[in-house]
């Protein structure tokens, strides 16, 4: 088990570590109304959209057999996805790099519109950001590639794609603990997180690009060589 958390590190820490999906937990989370249920929503969201890429990359992977030993080479299925993600991940860094900031650019208007959504609507919107997001497809086809290739056995491979799926949302799930044991303190907490992440949200993705980008393509062309 040690090892396939090892190999699935970088996946997790990609997944993890999304500027945009973190802002927009906190804007939920400070909603006037019903803001922690707004949250849940929209991370639960996220997670059935993952479990239904796991139930259906996974059973294309093995072929639908259910046995990982019939899988159809899934190591060029992962090397091909880290070839893929280094590439748009060291993209994505320079296009940041290169964009001029303005600091008076409005926010995007959805993500002022997050105070007023419903519980259903955060559901959906949390599916469809997951579905959307090319990163986060080949984070998730990379991590069900990795499983496959451990060959540890359907039981074994499902429950560490849930833990996959749980660490991969793990610092979602972190305000909203903080906004549910302690509402009074965490308003004004998560309201200068957001502010924070806002902030600095291109010199995080251009670092967590770079970094990804390079050990992600290294990873991905050394499998072929």
């Amino acid at each position: 088990m040690d090892s396939i958390i090892a190999t699935l590190l970088p996946f997790i820490i990609g997944s993890a570590v999304v500027p945009l999906q973190i802002i927009v937990v906190t804007l939920l989370l400070t909603s006037e109304k019903r803001g922690p249920l707004k949250a849940i929503a929209f991370v639960l969201g996220m997670t059935v959209a993952r479990l239904a890429q796991g139930a259906l990359f996974g059973f294309v992977l093995t072929g639908g057999s259910g046995d990982p030993a019939d899988a159809n080479s899934p190591g060029i299925v992962k090397a091909v996805a880290l070839t893929v993600l280094g590439i748009l991940l060291l993209v994505t860094a320079y296009k940041k790099w290169a964009k001029e900031p303005d600091p008076d650019a409005p926010p995007p208007k959805w993500l002022t519109m997050l105070d007023t959504v419903t519980p259903v609507r955060a559901l959906f919107l949390g599916a469809g950001f997951v579905l959307i997001a090319p990163k986060l497809w080949v984070f998730i086809l990379g991590a069900i590639s990795a499983i496959e290739e451990a060959q540890l056995g359907r039981p074994a491979s499902t429950q560490t794609f849930l833990l996959f799926i749980l660490l991969a949302q793990s610092l979602l799930l972190i305000p909203i603990l903080i906004r549910l044991v302690m509402p009074r303190r965490a308003q004004s907490l998560l309201a200068a997180l957001a502010d924070w992440m806002k902030r600095y949200n291109d010199p995080i993705v251009i670092a967590i690009s770079l970094i990804f980008g390079a050990l992600f393509l290294y990873q991905g062309l050394s499998a072929f060589f």
